[in-house]
């Protein structure tokens, strides 16, 4: 029996639907590039929206706990991704005892919280010594240029690469490395200008465009160190001092 479908949400990125693949290819190459660092461990994807990412890690880790404050949500990963231990909570006050995962992944997620700080200590709680906290987030630079405050309204606050980089220090993570994701060669660097046109607009999607949308890949980004300012999402590994 396949699963229902969530609903769109205009936020969540839902696989499988032709005008949301760039966003949905976008948010895989992230986990797919973080995937090794839950290799043959336990982990916790705080935040796990639809559930392909935490069903991406699950095909590495030892054991994925997905947890999401929505109750569809919830449900519909459990019945959905059946290698992923599903549960319902809140992400200010993780449901989990003290030092009991291996690596924390917070993918896209932190830009939607008002206690970033609370949250990322909360991390660091939940984290064996040692442990990982794998976070990605739209850059703020390139998201919302020339704002302090995020264009998209499901947003509460975005990150320049300094502000995340604080950010996790102040909360007693090492940062191990800060990488940007951006468009590789084979994508137009006018993409997301055109689909927010369509989506703003009413005339519907034109057939170019929505081929060009369908047909990109997760190798169609890559994660580099070179000019993080630039990039379009943050991608960072903070170890629990």
């Amino acid at each position: 029996m396949t699963a229902e479908p969530l609903p769109l949400t205009g936020e969540r990125t839902v696989p499988g639907i032709p005008e949301e693949n760039y966003w949905f290819r976008r948010h895989e190459a992230a986990y797919l590039a973080l995937a090794p660092h839950c290799a043959g461990a336990t982990v916790l994807e705080a935040g796990c929206g639809e559930g392909y990412g935490a069903d991406l890690l699950a095909g590495v880790a030892r054991r994925v706990l997905a947890l999401d404050y929505d109750r569809l949500t919830a449900e519909h990963v459990r019945r959905t991704y059946p290698r992923v231990h599903t549960v319902r909570g809140n992400l200010a006050t993780l449901p989990l005892a003290d030092a009991t995962v291996d690596v924390v992944a917070n993918l896209q997620v932190i830009e939607h919280l008002w206690d970033q700080h609370g949250f990322l200590v909360e991390c660091r709680r939940v984290l064996r010594p040692g442990g990982r906290l794998l976070v990605t987030t739209p850059n703020r630079i390139t998201f919302s240029p020339g704002r302090d405050t995020p264009l998209n309204p499901f947003h509460t606050r975005e990150l320049a690469p300094s502000e995340l980089d604080e950010l996790l220090r102040e909360a007693g993570f090492e940062v191990a490395s800060l990488a940007g994701l951006r468009h590789g060669p084979g994508i137009d660097e006018t993409i997301i200008e055109r689909q927010v046109e369509v989506v703003l607009g009413d005339g519907g999607w034109p057939d170019d465009l929505l081929t060009e949308v369908t047909a990109v890949t997760a190798d169609d980004f890559v994660i580099t160190g070179d000019d993080v300012d630039g990039s379009l999402d943050l991608v960072a590994v903070a170890v629990k001092r």
